[in-house]
């Protein structure tokens, strides 16, 4: 069994099996991207829930790992050198593992790039202002109740990107033509959660983007997608 004790986390969420990815989350946006990789990856990985409501992402071991205090985060027992490697950002998390396999990303340099350019575009642009509109338009309504100024800066800003998304999917399968790849991932979770999270459908006005929305559909159908949507599973 691999030695984890150099992780603190790991006292906390102890690894049951310690020879296998650790893998750390919840079900938001940003979360479900490591479980849906791993799945679409058929890594063996053992996922920990991390209680927001326990504001467990603020504990001392949780920071251990990710100083910023947010999910997903990662142990990889076999990481470069075969020493045990931690990692927090999803972004950096999905293309460690598309290059640790070799998988989910093309392999030649410039498809490589292109690919991680639109993951790149995914986190800068599509997470902060789909998060920005989600917190504005369902979280924090009745605090901006007399103030439309910020539910309509990020609606009309995540509008936006979805029209720069539309364009790039017309007449294509998926963000990278016919290869799926982690920028389909970091992207296709944002865009659901926006709905179903948020609530955002409508507001966002998704049927003025069907290129996305078939996309989506087709994201969201893959088996992968149908295990790794649903993980980490609450504590009963």
């Amino acid at each position: 069994m691999a030695d984890l004790s150099a992780f603190p986390i790991t006292t906390r969420w102890p690894a049951k099996n310690s020879d296998i990815i650790q893998l750390y989350s919840l079900q938001t946006p940003n979360g479900v991207k490591v479980s849906v990789a791993l799945e679409e990856l058929g890594l063996a990985y053992e996922p920990h829930y991390i209680s927001f409501a326990a504001n467990e992402q603020k504990s001392p071991e949780f920071e251990s790992l990710n100083p910023n205090g947010r999910i997903p985060a990662i142990i990889d027992p076999d990481g470069p050198d075969g020493k045990p490697i931690g990692l927090f950002e999803s972004g950096a998390i999905l293309l460690y593992l598309a290059e640790k396999t070799g998988k989910l990303i093309p392999a030649d340099a410039a498809g490589r790039y292109e690919t991680i350019q639109w993951v790149f575009f995914q986190m800068a642009g599509i997470g902060p202002m789909f998060g920005q509109f989600g917190h504005f338009y369902k979280f924090a309504a009745d605090k901006v109740a007399n103030n439309s100024y910020p539910v309509e800066r990020y609606r009309d800003e995540s509008k936006r990107l979805l029209g720069v998304l539309e364009d790039r999917l017309k007449g294509r399968e998926w963000i990278m033509g016919d290869q799926y790849t982690i920028a389909d991932i970091t992207t296709f979770t944002w865009v659901r959660g926006a709905d179903i999270f948020y609530g955002g459908r409508e507001v966002l006005e998704y049927a003025k983007f069907p290129a996305v929305s078939d996309w989506l559909e087709r994201c969201i159908a893959r088996p992968a997608s149908a295990r790794g949507l649903n993980i980490p599973v609450k504590p009963e």
